[in-house]
């Protein structure tokens, strides 16, 4: 890409890395917060733990959606057509 364009995509990056900090960090204290503001004491999970939990949910379900697309595709593929071949892609 020429110049224009590669500073813009470095300025939206820098934009959407500086809101990405600020959210995490955001996750990261809350917790603290609670506990030492609001006299919350039964809360057991601190930022990075909820933020690993939700970080590990979120591929787990992307590893699911993964295999039952594969196992559609590979459906698709073992069907034969009408001449009685296999179906290549």
């Amino acid at each position: 890409p020429g110049k224009p364009t590669s500073d813009f995509i470095e300025k939206v990056m820098s934009r959407i890395t500086l809101a990405g900090a600020v959210f995490l960090a955001f996750v990261a204290l809350v917790p603290n917060l609670m506990t030492q503001f609001m006299g919350i004491t039964s809360f057991y999970f601190g930022g990075t733990a909820v933020l690993i939990v939700v970080g590990v949910a979120l591929d787990t379900v992307h590893q699911i959606e993964g295999q039952l697309l594969m196992r559609h595709y590979e459906g698709i593929l073992k069907r034969k057509d009408k001449t009685g071949g296999l179906l290549r892609f």
